[in-house]
């Protein structure tokens, strides 16, 4: 007969047994050994150090690098009204526009409120204030603010722009501030680490700060043609035929808000500014262009000196020579920039240039497309005596002539001061009184008093997290109980105050926010 019993003692029997006999076997192995765990975490890497030392090499370059660069990379924030904030939008293609940050134009329509803002990144380059950045970055800003990483908010004033490379210098009150080596793009080679840096974060506390993002170099000499386009819808203007566009190109993350940032190369020197992206989205697609360091340096020295750039000039208008060019012109290579007219009274007239003429080289310096042609032209003074190096019927001949100033000029566009502005406005906000449509649209059931209509992006607000849609309850300690208790308030807030705002959520929770004054 089945015993239930005696079945179940066999198999505890069985398994206790089993079990003795297993770990005496793992005894004998070893595998119960206390240090058996440890041995694991203690072990040397399986790859030799000398086989990932390049690696490791390269990767504290970028640590260096990055400590060296990010304490001289600014975020700068400007401030435009929907009338200037248009200015110079034009029909730029949409992937080109959401990189160069311009403001929600919808935000404005119909209503006042407070200015639109946007901006992007800039990188010291003296002691003593001087910042370089892209022109569309602060391009019609009726106030522009630096931010330091220090954690200074300083007022900024533009020393001059140039549309045409779409470089701009800025300057600030201060002093002894960490800056930034410039390089040379010169010797830049396709292959060639660099590093991209930025300070795109604006709009909240948890946004992004500084950026630093690596590749190489993809292409040099490259024309986007967006300047060119951009300056054509320019009303007044007839300066398109002087863009100049000679992007570096690099494979590096370069995102909106990027825009203005340094290029540096692995000796932490600044080798381009970056400019823009070619992508359908708007973001990173690995497609990012720079302008060469070279031309910036060139534009930035006229901007301090003169306000404006004063522009060498030879007086062609040209193309870059193709396959066909090169067969039918007998040229050795493809390569040059072939004069398609020569306009009267210019030096290229005077020196006896013509139309078919192929420019090979200026001061010995290699000419390999127009645009390249432009930017070692652009590199010179007026007045600065230059070699041109030349092919007519085949023949290879030079001669030396006088550069000229280009027939425009473009003086240096101070911020204008801001059209005056409600005192909520200084921190950012748009209050308006809570009426029984906001009411019900908001969730608060009996509560009356001043709600926040609208946080302007970017602005100190924004920054602080400051929410739409809340009461306001208490400013500075003082009793809110209509939109025009908050601008009697304000009105005493100044420059570097800092407001504390208590809000009220429609489910009664209360918020406090503390907002310095630009």
């Amino acid at each position: 007969m089945f015993d239930p019993l005696k079945a179940k003692a066999n198999v505890l029997a069985y398994t206790t047994a089993a079990f003795l006999f297993g770990l005496g076997m793992a005894s004998g192995l070893g595998w119960t050994a206390s240090s058996f765990a440890m041995p694991l975490l203690d072990q040397d890497p399986e790859i030799p150090e000398e086989v990932v030392q390049p690696a490791l090499d390269v990767s504290s370059a970028f640590v260096a690098i990055a400590e060296a660069v990010t304490p001289a990379v600014v975020r700068i924030e400007v401030e435009r009204t929907r009338t200037t904030a248009q200015r110079g939008s034009g029909p730029i293609p949409e992937e080109f526009r959401r990189f160069f940050q311009f403001p929600d134009e919808g935000d404005q329509e119909g209503r006042g409120g407070p200015p639109s803002t946007a901006g992007g990144s800039g990188f010291v380059v003296s002691p003593n204030g001087y910042i370089m950045t892209n022109d569309h970055v602060v391009s019609g800003a009726e106030r522009i603010r630096v931010f330091f990483p220090d954690g200074r908010e300083l007022e900024a004033e533009l020393v001059g722009s140039d549309r045409t490379t779409d470089i701009a210098v800025l300057r600030v009150a201060a002093n002894d501030l960490p800056r930034l080596a410039l390089g040379s793009n010169r010797d830049l080679r396709v292959g060639e680490w660099v590093l991209a840096v930025g300070n795109p974060g604006f709009g909240g506390p948890n946004t992004l700060d500084y950026t630093v993002t690596s590749g190489i170099v993809s292409a040099t000499g490259r024309s986007l043609d967006v300047i060119r386009r951009e300056l054509g819808i320019s009303e007044g203007q007839d300066i398109a035929p002087f863009a100049i566009e000679d992007f570096i190109q690099t494979d590096a993350v370069i995102n909106p808000g990027n825009s203005g940032g340094p290029m540096v190369n692995l000796r932490g020197q600044v080798v381009g500014i970056n400019t823009a992206i070619a992508s359908r989205t708007g973001f990173y697609q690995g497609y990012g262009f720079a302008v060469p360091i070279d031309l910036a340096k060139r534009v930035m020295e006229d901007l301090v000196e003169y306000g404006h750039v004063r522009r060498a000039y030879l007086g062609v208008s040209m193309k870059s020579v193709d396959a066909t060019d090169a067969e039918y012109y007998d040229l050795p290579r493809v390569a040059g920039a072939l004069v398609q007219a020569v306009p009267e009274d210019g030096p290229a007239r005077t020196a006896g240039f013509r139309p078919g003429d192929v420019i090979v080289a200026i001061d010995g310096d290699p000419v390999e497309r127009s645009n390249q042609l432009q930017m070692l032209i652009a590199q010179k003074r007026p007045g600065d005596e230059i070699e041109v190096e030349f092919y007519r019927d085949g023949s290879r001949a030079s001669v030396d002539l006088q550069l000229g100033e280009a027939p425009f000029t473009r003086e240096a566009e101070a911020p204008r001061a801001a059209a005056p502005v409600r005192a909520e406005e200084k921190i950012g906000i748009e209050v308006t009184d809570l009426d029984s449509d906001l009411r019900q649209q908001l969730g608060y059931e009996e509560a009356s008093g001043a709600v926040i209509r609208r946080v302007a992006p970017g602005g100190p607000a924004a920054r602080r997290g400051v929410p739409e849609g809340l009461l306001i309850d208490e400013i500075n300690g003082e009793q809110v109980e209509t939109a025009e208790d908050v601008e009697t308030v304000l009105q005493e807030a100044s420059s570097d105050d800092i407001v504390n705002m208590r809000l009220v959520a429609p489910d009664g929770t209360n918020l406090i926010f503390n907002i310095r004054v630009p």
